[in-house]
């Protein structure tokens, strides 16, 4: 699964990027510093069953700290979206490209209302960032419009000469934006859209698919960043009556807090509400009144940063992960070397025992059995699906069994 960050230019995607992944990339007060998608990998940050289970775990594809497991999980940072971006305006055209595999977006807005709708600065508190929300929704769905649009008339006459099927048309269509058969004839069921008569459908018809559409395959969180500022406390609290799941962040200080954290200076575990000078630490007197800063404006304030939780909600809210360990031995918990619960994966939610046979290895599922639950010694069938913290044994025909 891929999340993608969002936002216009200049609201701090590349820091909230940054401050998630610890890779670097450009970042500066000013429009389209992104120019093309920074791919990197942050953390799911989520309690190992290693102590439920009473054993000394030993990961290979992820690490657990004191129980609490990190997983790898790639992020997408895009170049900042304009209005007019659907017509090619600013980078739009890249910006939507770069999106097409994104499974669920977080979407940086600037709380503190000092930036425009383009992204220049404005005086903290001028502008409404419930606007730059609707505005980038509203890019992304003329695109998709867009894409429907191209040759509708000719293509839906065709379906209903030859009794072909819109709903298959269309997800074939939609198919490199990550949208499945079963996606859309949800939305088309849910909108009782006339399937035998697609040519009738009118443009505000087609605009509702579109949108509805991107609510399923592209669910989003807002990250209101730059809580720390005066100016924010408002605005988060009308993003929050819009009923949007709303996280306020202060990307800068996740950022600092990392970056200190990795030289030392400070004791810092990613989403925790607090940390730690570390004692013989030599600060700066910019460095000590960074991190009072930190300490007043954000900890105390909001509990954390808010960027792990923001990304932690994308993954285990948007997309209802769940965290599975697959092992060979379920009596020992291992696998071939004798490692314990080696690997976790992070899969969608519904996803089945085949799913993460597929994961683990294509020949698991070509010739797949059954699974087992390590916990209870069930045998579980191929399309049975798998829960939060499972921890599983694939049982197959083939030499990897």
């Amino acid at each position: 699964m891929i999340v993608g960050v969002v936002g216009k230019p200049n609201v701090g995607k590349s820091t909230f990027f940054a401050a998630a992944t610890l890779k670097d990339v450009p970042i500066a007060d000013y429009p389209f510093t992104t120019i093309r998608p920074n791919v990197g990998v942050a953390h799911l940050v989520t309690q190992c069953v290693c102590r439920e289970l009473g054993v000394a775990d030993a990961p290979r594809n992820s690490t657990c700290v004191n129980g609490t497991r990190l997983i790898p999980v790639k992020l997408v940072d895009v170049a900042g979206l304009v209005e007019g971006a659907s017509q090619g305006k600013g980078l739009g055209n890249q910006f939507l490209d770069d999106l097409r595999q994104a499974d669920a977006l977080i979407h940086v807005v600037d709380a503190s209302g000092s930036t425009d709708m383009e992204g220049r600065k404005v005086p903290a508190g001028t502008h409404d960032p419930a606007g730059d929300i609707e505005m980038v929704e509203r890019e992304f769905d003329l695109w998709m419009f867009g894409i429907l649009k191209k040759d509708w008339e000719k293509a839906t006459r065709s379906l209903e000469q030859s009794g072909g099927k819109i709903v298959e048309h269309l997800s074939e269509r939609l198919s490199g934006l990550s949208v499945t058969y079963a996606d859309v004839e949800e939305v088309v069921l849910r909108l009782r859209l006339r399937t035998e008569k697609p040519s009738q459908w009118t443009d505000d018809q087609i605009m509702q698919f579109v949108v509805e559409t991107r609510r399923l395959t592209k669910p989003s969180l807002l990250a209101a960043n730059k809580a720390d500022l005066p100016t924010s406390g408002a605005y988060i609290d009308g993003l929050r009556k819009t009923g949007r799941e709303v996280v306020p962040c202060a990307s800068e200080a996740e950022l600092l807090l990392r970056r200190a954290a990795e030289h030392g200076l400070v004791d810092y575990f990613p989403g925790e509400g607090g940390f730690t000078v570390r004692a013989g630490a030599k600060l700066s007197a910019a460095q000590a009144d960074a991190l009072k800063m930190v300490e007043a404006r954000v900890m105390k304030a909001y509990g954390g940063t808010g960027v792990q939780d923001a990304i932690n909600r994308a993954f285990f809210d948007l997309l209802k992960a769940v965290v599975v360990y697959p092992v060979e031995d379920e009596t020992k918990l291992t696998d071939k070397e004798g490692r314990v619960l080696p690997d976790a994966f992070v899969m969608r939610g519904g996803s089945t025992a085949l799913d993460l046979a597929r994961t683990v290895h294509s020949e698991l599922a070509e010739t797949f059995l059954y699974a087992v639950d390590a916990r209870t010694g069930k045998r579980l069938a191929s399309d049975h699906v798998l829960r939060n913290r499972d921890v599983v044994k694939i049982v197959s025909s083939g030499k990897r069994g």
